[in-house]
């Protein structure tokens, strides 16, 4: 059974107004990602994919990475959309922390502002900000949106969404 959109606030928007196929636009404000302890992405360059049901997945610009180590990970997955996902392991900080992110090196036509990219999981790493506000990783970590106060669902990913 499909969950009832919640009516968006001021200054919020809702992920059930989200497009589908997905839109790629740019990141109105600053996004930072720490890993280890080690503030690896600090930028305001970065993009948002928005799609229906789903919490903005943000993508940060590969040149912005700093201070870490990216290796491939020896997986790939494909999206009906974007292309064959590859992903990579970032580590950062003393001890070592890892996480993995993914990209589309090759991304379908539509989608090649996402060429030079790379998309973190919340979850995997210390933490993820978007301005000063600290982001919330979507459950279920599939599909790796990021939750900030002004996204409202529900939200695809968790237990027994899987149908929506």
């Amino acid at each position: 059974m499909r969950p009832r959109r919640i009516a968006p606030g001021p200054g919020q928007e809702s992920v059930w107004d989200y497009p589908r196929p997905p839109r790629v636009q740019p990141a109105a404000r600053r996004v930072r990602v720490v890993l280890g302890g080690v503030t690896i992405v600090d930028t305001d360059r970065a993009v948002r994919v928005l799609e229906t049901s789903h919490p903005p997945v943000y993508y940060l610009p590969v040149a912005a990475l700093r201070d870490c180590r990216i290796t491939p990970a020896g997986r790939m997955t494909h999206c009906e959309f974007k292309g064959r996902a590859h992903y990579y392991t970032v580590t950062a900080g003393s001890p070592p922390a890892s996480a993995t992110v993914w990209g589309y090196p090759q991304p379908a036509p539509g989608y090649e502002s996402l060429d030079g990219y790379l998309a973190v999981y919340p979850s995997q790493v210390d933490a993820c900000y978007v301005g000063d506000e600290r982001v919330d990783a979507q459950d279920g970590d599939f599909y790796g949106g990021w939750i900030t106060s002004d996204v409202v669902g529900p939200f695809k990913g968790g237990a027994g969404t899987w149908g929506w």
